[in-house]
């Protein structure tokens, strides 16, 4: 088949904008292991991208790449794109409603969309709603409290103290990954979060949740009309941050091993029968602590737990996502083919030269693009091993030659 790639920060969807390094690791880490698993699985391959990454000639497995120049571009190139494409799968965030409208776009287009509908997406994409729909179907999630971004400061700080107590972790209901989250430890550091919160989205509440100190971890599964299967539990390294600071999600392990990991499997696909419309990949994010498995967030798309999956599943899991859509059928579980550990690696911003280099470099998932007037740039990296220290150790020897590399200027 012909399939269209589109991931929203490499593929332009900030074509006319300074692009967060951070994210744009994570997107076009995603972005290139999918289309080379397409690739392998025989499939032709079209991607989009930012114009200055298409000007880079990256190692990227796809046939045809498009340029957009402009963030505008963006959806009127996937559209006609999509024209003389068989599929096309879409990686964007939930914030603003971008995911949710890009797949509209795409189902307007009559041409198979490996993601989930749209209806879905812009249920799960509303925090509160998720966490209401959870609840009621009797899954565990953290006590949560929802407030207006417009509620009196004081009033919202009188509830939170009453009703949850600190800390709390604050974030916004349309946020993705770690944006606009903070951990607030005492009442005095509201403000503070709620302008954060405020500086990255435009949604009109926000939620304050109980803090449950455990093991962060998703699980990956693959839906299909009938059911829903978990294939891997995954460890999230993410540093959490008071409102006066940034909390990021670093990376992660895949696959995890955890006591937990038979009731977090049960959980997450007890949370995709909660909504209708899934189908192909979805990750479930959760903290296990106290013998339970507390469900925190729903993603209805590629994670980028995808990095590592990709390497150790012993399944091409891209053609999982195309059978679970093509032929509503679910991989059959297969045993793991090693372990992954992969991690953002911040690196003085590179020369071109060296930047050709590392994107050939092993273990380089997404090189240190050098963009913008900043002194630094951001890897992602990762390890393969037949045990996870092996995996870490890995890690830290890509690692090393990246950072010497650089350093060296050649």
């Amino acid at each position: 088949m012909k399939i269209l790639l589109y991931e929203h920060v490499s593929s332009g969807g900030y074509a006319d904008k300074l692009l967060d390094l951070s994210v744009l690791s994570e997107g076009f880490g995603m972005l290139s292991c999918l289309a080379q698993d397409f690739k392998a699985a025989g499939h032709e391959v079209t991607v989009l991208l930012d114009d200055r990454i298409s000007k880079m000639k990256l190692p990227i497995a796809a046939k045809c790449i498009v340029p957009v120049f402009q963030a505008q571009e963006a959806e009127k190139s996937l559209a006609d794109a999509a024209k003389i494409n068989d599929a096309i799968y879409v990686i964007a965030p939930e914030t603003g409603l971008i995911l949710q409208s890009l797949v509209a776009l795409v189902e307007k287009t009559a041409k198979m969309s490996l993601n989930c509908e749209a209806n879905a997406i812009g249920k799960i994409s509303d925090k509160t709603v998720l966490h209401k729909t959870l609840r009621n179907n009797g899954l565990c999630t953290p006590e949560t409290i929802s407030f207006g971004v417009k509620d009196d400061l004081a009033q919202v700080k009188s509830e939170i103290k009453s009703q949850l107590g600190y800390p709390v972790i604050v974030k916004p209901v349309d946020g993705v990954s770690c944006g606009g989250l903070s951990i607030v430890q005492e009442g005095r550091q509201m403000e503070n979060a709620f302008e954060k919160i405020k500086a990255i989205s435009s949604g009109k509440s926000f939620m304050a949740q109980e803090f449950v100190c455990g093991e962060p971890v998703s699980v990956s599964l693959i839906c299909t009309k009938d059911k829903s299967s978990s294939i891997s539990l995954n460890k999230q390294i993410v540093h959490l941050s008071q409102p006066d600071g940034t909390s990021s999600y670093e990376g992660g392990a895949v696959p995890f091993d955890h006591p937990l990991k038979a009731k977090a499997f049960k959980a997450a696909e007890a949370a995709t029968t909660c909504f209708s419309g899934l189908h192909g990949y979805v990750g479930v994010d959760l903290v296990l602590a106290q013998g339970k498995a507390f469900i925190v967030d729903f993603n209805p798309r590629l994670t980028t737990s995808y990095v590592g999956l990709s390497e150790v599943a012993g399944f091409n899991v891209a053609e999982a996502i195309l059978e679970a859509a093509l032929n509503n059928e679910s991989p059959a579980r297969q045993k793991d083919k090693g372990f992954v550990y992969f991690s953002k690696v911040r690196v003085p911003k590179p020369s071109i030269d060296v930047f050709v280099k590392a994107t050939q470099m092993d273990g380089v998932v997404s090189p240190p693009f050098p963009f913008d007037d900043g002194s630094e740039a951001i890897s992602l990296v990762a390890g393969h091993g037949e045990s996870m220290s092996d995996a870490e150790l890995r890690f830290e020897e890509s690692k090393k030659r990246l950072l010497k590399m650089i350093n060296r200027g050649n």
